[in-house]
């Protein structure tokens, strides 16, 4: 939600006030306090109708002046939970509940579905009255309010001595109603950091943020909020397997999702359609950014938060596990003036972070980096990023041929999709520039066989790459329950290797602690099998030659595999057998 103007201002824009009556509604409202809306009503510059017709209006709402209401559907709420949000039932059908309220921008009304009970499939709608009304109405239908306690009407003074989230209105950015003061407000998103530490009584912020706090001192780097029939199961991808976590209240499930929507800028009332959004919150004294993604399903809304810590971003290549063979080939790669580095693997096997820690290592002010992505990940003090947007036309391909305008000497492709991006590439690599981009492959020499299958000449392949990187991430045997062990004839059958070739070497495994939460594992490491071009390899590809053919050539030239690589990690004690073949079954 962008910067939006206040009660006031709108106000006087439409004509309903003028600037005098607003700057004497001020005056009062600094003397006496209370909402600006009240006031302008008090000082009979606005009448209550004119005020409720008008906010109803901003929201997109039904205004209901004189809301008629009957006894049958009086009885869908309880007298409890009327009172207690300030709503009265006005319809309801097969896929709908509508209220009555004078304020449907309160943040109680997230967890409004789950106290009422409501099938998932029912979506509360609301429709506004008049504060007055609204009163009659709950005195009229549900008289039973406790002595000394006032219905719980929606135009309730907010108490300005709690946190800011508490107050945060979830539907309504302007904060029509309860505008003490003018001028431009930001509400929460990607602008703003949201602070773990700071606490709240909404039991829903207060759950969100342990979550999300929880999620980063475990490591994880991915939370997964799973909507089933009768609860909302949390799952965090910890070192690449997912891991459930205690169970949250069943009725904060979809308060939950809302409260999420909100941090990431993103409509609450959109639940039939996928959403993206972005987070920024404190946690342990970091600013931490979230990826937020939501997903329609039957049970309610999937949402699965990324987590990007920028401060813990590894730009040091020297430490992410290259062989120091690899290293040194990778490392004249990337500081050819042209040519094309490419990356391939699955989806969270470090590719953007090699990449990221490539553009670190060249990065120079004589240089101009420039970056095209889906979506920017970190941000990378002297380089320009720029992030793909196919709702304007800038994807991947148009992106790329802006970018060769812009005079650049290295260009970050995210990820090569189609055949039109990868001639670009290809084109730009063969007329002086270096470019870095990714491809989904399962291993490094599978890589030229993609690009001649989206059309590309295998004469260009060969001539504009410099190496084709396949990497993974394998789990680290946790360091203190590993314990060695001597392996069997069938886990040396199923690794193909003979017990010679653990002559002198000493394996290990994890037998679960509470440091690595039972796994055995604790941390990951990466494997890099690197395919350069040799005069060998480059005449293995000009000559067609099928995909096992090319294999061999690579690894006559020096070439180490993935299994290879996972294999001697095991043997080093490094992770397990199970590892190694999980991980590299389908780049084997």
């Amino acid at each position: 939600m962008d910067t939006v103007k206040q009660l006031g201002k709108l106000l006087v824009e439409e004509g309903m006030v003028d600037a005098d009556q607003l700057n004497s509604a001020l005056d009062y409202q600094k003397k006496n306090g209370g909402k600006l809306g009240a006031v302008f009503v008090q000082l009979g510059f606005l009448s209550e109708e004119a005020l409720y017709y008008f906010l109803a209006v901003q929201l997109g709402l039904e205004y209901v002046a004189a809301p008629d209401v009957t006894p049958d559907i009086v009885k869908m709420i309880p007298s409890q939970a009327a009172l207690k949000f300030g709503v009265v039932p006005y319809r309801r059908d097969e896929h709908s509940f509508t209220l009555i309220t004078s304020d449907p921008t309160d943040s109680r009304f997230l967890t409004l579905h789950d106290e009422l009970l409501l099938p998932a499939t029912v979506e509360i709608r609301f429709c506004v009255t008049t504060e007055t009304q609204l009163k009659a109405l709950l005195e009229r239908h549900y008289p039973a309010t406790p002595e000394g306690e006032a219905p719980a009407g929606m135009g309730m003074p907010v108490d300005t001595s709690k946190d800011l989230a508490e107050q945060e209105r979830l539907l309504n950015p302007e904060d029509f109603l309860n505008s003490d003061t003018e001028g431009e407000v930001e509400s929460g998103g990607a602008d703003d950091v949201y602070d773990e530490n700071k606490v709240d009584d909404a039991p829903v912020i207060r759950l969100v943020n342990s979550i999300i706090s929880s999620a980063v001192a475990k490591g994880a780097s991915d939370i997964h909020l799973n909507p089933f029939e009768k609860n909302m199961v949390v799952r965090l991808r910890i070192d690449g397997n997912l891991y459930i976590q205690p169970a949250s209240p069943p009725k904060y499930r979809r308060a939950m999702v809302a409260r999420i929507k909100v941090m990431g800028k993103m409509d609450i009332m959109e639940k039939r359609k996928p959403q993206d959004g972005r987070i920024k919150i404190k946690v342990q004294g970091k600013t931490i950014d979230l990826r937020v993604a939501t997903l329609p399903t039957i049970y309610g809304e999937n949402v699965v938060m990324r987590i990007l810590d920028q401060e813990s971003l590894q730009l040091d290549l020297t430490k992410l596990g290259f062989e120091p063979d690899e290293m040194e080939v990778y490392m004249s790669a990337i500081r050819k003036p042209y040519g094309m580095v490419l990356h391939t693997g699955p989806t969270g096997s470090g590719k953007t972070t090699t990449l990221y820690s490539a553009l670190g290592t060249i990065n120079d002010p004589g240089k101009n980096l420039m970056t095209l992505e889906d979506p920017v990940e970190y941000n990378l003090p002297g380089v320009v990023q720029c992030q793909v947007n196919p709702d304007s036309g800038l994807n991947f391909s148009s992106g790329l041929r802006a970018n060769m305008r812009q005079d650049p000497n290295v260009i970050m492709v995210g990820e090569i999709r189609d055949g039109e991006t990868a001639d670009i590439a290809v084109k730009a690599a063969l007329t002086g520039h270096l470019v870095l981009s990714t491809l989904h492959t399962n291993n490094a020499p599978a890589t030229v066989m993609r690009l001649v299958d989206m059309g590309i000449d295998p004469m260009y392949v060969g001539s504009s790459l410099l190496v084709v990187v396949a990497q993974r991430l394998v789990r680290r045997v946790c360091k203190d329950c590993k314990r060695p062990y001597e392996p069997d004839d069938d886990e040396l059958l199923k690794l193909r290797i003979t017990r010679a070739d653990i002559k002198g070497h000493t394996c290990h495994k994890g037998l679960g602690c509470d440091r690595c939460g039972g796994s055995g594992y604790k941390g990951r490491v990466a494997l890099y099998e690197i395919m350069r071009m040799t005069p060998k390899v480059e005449e293995a590809i000009y000559a067609k030659v099928d995909l096992n053919d090319l294999t061999e050539v690579c690894i006559q030239e020096g070439m180490q595999t993935l299994r290879m690589l996972a294999v001697k990690k095991w043997k080093m004690g490094v992770t397990s057998s199970d590892e190694v073949l999980a991980v590299t079954a389908a780049a084997d």
